[in-house]
Formats: C-alpha cells, structure tokens, sequence
C-alpha cells in the first residue's frame, strides 16, 4: 500500500507582527520586533514592562455584535486565521471535502481575557454574576469549535492542552489524521490571548520575563517575552492537493513527541534529544538531510543552552544546520507558539530562506550554533525541524519537506 503524504496547502496567521500571514512573514524575515510597551488596564500594577501584543485588531470588521458575545479574544484569533488558510488553500465553502476536515487547536490556558474580566467583576466590582456564556467562551476547546461553526466543518474536532507545545502537538496530531487516511484534509494550529493582568502578573511570579526584550541565543538574552495571536495550517491529503493544482508550500513528513517525565519547568536534554531522533525516525530521515532547524528559542538563560546541547548531539559537528528563533519577533505565544513556527518553517522551505534570530546581539558561544544573527539568508533547504519544548516536560518536533 502506497504512504500518504501530507502537503501543506494553506497558511494564515494574525500576529503582534500583523494581520495577516504575508506581513506575519515579512516582519520574520526582516528580524523587524514587535515586543514594545504593555499596554493594559490597571498597568501600574503590573511587573513587566513589555510584551508582543496585538494592537490593530478590531473584532467589529470580522464579527456580528451577537456572534462576539460567544467569542473570546483568543478564538476571535483562531477564527479569522482559518479563514485566511482556507481561502489561502483556494478551497471553496461547498467543497465537500473541506465540509469533512478535522479541526485540531492547541491552546496552552484557554480564554484569560474572559476569565480575568470575570474575576474583575466578582472581586474588584463586587459583582453578583458574571456573561452569561462565561464557561464556552473560556474552555480550551473553544477555538477548535467556533473554527468548525465558523467554516461548517464535521470532522473531528477537539483541542490539544500541552502548555508551549500545544500548537505543535495539535499539528502532529492533525498530520497523522491525514496521514492515516481518518480525513482528506485538516484545520490546525494553534490560538493564544492571554496577555491580561492575572497571567501577567502569573508570569512574573516565575521570574523569567525579560523586561527589555527577548534575545534567543544572546549572550546577554535576559528571558522571555509573552506574545499573542494565532496560526492555522491546511494539511491536506498530497493526491488531493494536487488534483486541485493547489499551491503546495511545503510538505509535512514527520512528527516526533516525547515526555522528559522529569522536572514541572525546567528542559531535559534527553527529552529534546529524543523528539527530535523521533520526529527524524517518523520521517526516515538522516540528521544530514536536515537544512534548518526553527528552535523553540525562548531566550532564557537555560533554555536555550539546553535546547543547544541537545542540537549539537543529534547532528553531526560537520552537519551542524542552521538555527533560529522566531521569538525575538513574536515574543512566546504559548499555546500558538509552535504554530506560528511550523508557518515559518513551511514558508522558509518555500521561499528558500532562513529566517534571522531577531535581536541576538551577541550569539553565546556557549550554545555552539550557527543562529543566523545577521539577518535572513538564502540557501538550499531541503528538509527543516520545528522544536517545541514545554513545561510539564512536554517536546514535540515536526519534521518538514520542500515541496518540489
């Protein structure tokens, strides 16, 4: 029996960086930053300074004033990026087909801005009752569904919870449906919103939010940066794909996850290792075969050491590819986080562009790898990785092909 193969057909984002996929991507490619001023309610009592928010976004040009009473922010998010990857992917509303797709979004904490605004009202207003929709709006799942409603989908849908590796554990997951013949096409990625004082103020606590910016692999990088937004992929069956002459970005060709069965927050060397010899064994690869590698890359101190160490074992000294990191432009979007980096490495395969580690002054030469600080570059790339790392010692790696 012939494999299936997955083909990546279409894209859509809205980031801190943009709107839309193509200024999501040029601002990548740039190595342009979006992290600036936190702009909040009640900002002079939180503790960080700064984030990548979205600012231009305006639910009122996407959505009746009903239907925004049943949406949180983040599935606001997740809704208007599937709708720019299905008409990316040139599929109509009637096709049968899509009418069949699976729907498969990681979320990392679900609706924060509903429940911040919740608690609001009971705490700091000493209100009685809170939006009557209140439980839909904030359930983790939410987005998946509201994306089904929204484009009239009756696949399986359902939503992946697995903190910073969410996104990409929802595109393993989708990747194998299709694989595995249980749909023709897909609609995943992953969504986040929440930028609000609770979670702020939650982050803070861990002490690991940088308060000027977020440098991957910089000597002098002094932690994360939240972000926000949402990223959607169409996978779809290759056969399929092609019958349509559709664009085909790139090709999905592997996924690896594993758990460290370790420590709540701290990365395992082992455990990042080990997703990615998976995601390469899922795609009967060779680490030579692999062009480029698009890191988790949070910019804190032991991250990005440990996500190194880890690289340099897997692949050869003489092989060593590539290695950068999107979230010095588009901060950490938690449960989107992996998404956004599975578009980017899809788009990298198919304009032939490494993307830059934006911001990293002064690469660490402890890490030991090629970070591309000076800007993008063009080269052959072949295959790529996506690494995602979380916490609670989840990894999850995708592995991809260029599509020619």
């Amino acid at each position: 029996m012939t494999r299936r193969r997955v083909a990546i057909t279409g894209l859509g984002a809205i980031s801190p960086a943009g709107p839309t996929m193509p200024t999501t991507w040029e601002r990548i490619v740039a190595g342009d930053s979006a992290i600036g001023p936190l702009m909040l309610p009640q900002m002079d009592e939180l503790p960080c300074p700064i984030a990548a928010q979205i600012h231009d976004f305006d639910p009122d040009a996407h959505f009746t004033a009903k239907r925004l009473g049943s949406l949180d922010r983040m599935s606001q998010f997740a809704v208007v990026a599937a709708r720019e990857a299905v008409a990316d992917a040139g599929l109509e509303p009637d096709d049968a087909t899509l009418a069949q797709a699976d729907v498969v979004v990681g979320v990392s904490v679900g609706g924060m801005t509903t429940l911040d605004d919740s608690f609001q009202r009971l705490y700091r207003e000493q209100r009685r009752s809170v939006h009557p929709l209140t439980i839909p709006k904030l359930m983790a799942n939410a987005p998946a569904s509201q994306i089904s409603m929204d484009l009239g989908l009756h696949g399986n849908t359902f939503a992946v919870a697995s903190a910073c590796a969410s996104g990409t554990h929802a595109i393993g997951l989708a990747y194998r449906a299709v694989l595995h013949g249980d749909c023709d096409i897909a609609i995943t990625g992953g969504s986040e919103a929440s930028i609000t004082p609770g979670t702020m103020t939650g982050w803070s606590a861990l002490r690991i939010l940088s308060r000027d910016t977020c440098r991957p692999f910089s000597r002098n990088r002094s932690g994360l940066v939240l972000g926000e937004g949402s990223a959607i992929l169409v996978l779809e069956e290759w056969e399929h794909a092609v019958a349509r002459k559709a664009r085909i970005y790139a090709e999905l060709v592997g996924f690896g996850a594993n758990a460290d069965a370790g420590d709540l927050t701290s990365p395992d060397q082992a455990g990042a290792e080990g997703a990615m010899r998976r995601a390469l064994a899922s795609a009967g690869l060779d680490p030579a075969a692999i062009d480029y590698i698009n890191a988790h890359g949070t910019g804190t101190l032991i991250n990005d050491v440990v996500e190194s160490r880890a690289i340099r074992a897997v692949f050869p000294s003489e092989k060593l590819p590539p290695v950068s990191s999107i979230k010095g432009v588009l901060g950490h979007c938690l449960g989107a986080a992996g998404a956004f980096e599975a578009l980017a490495t899809a788009l990298a395969l198919h304009h032939q562009i490494v993307p830059p580690t934006a911001n990293c002054s002064e690469p660490d030469a402890e890490c030991g790898l090629d970070v591309v600080p000076e800007g993008a570059r063009q080269a052959v790339l072949r295959h790529a990785l996506s690494n995602s790392f979380a916490f609670g010692g989840l990894n999850a790696v995708l592995a991809f092909g260029r599509s020619a």
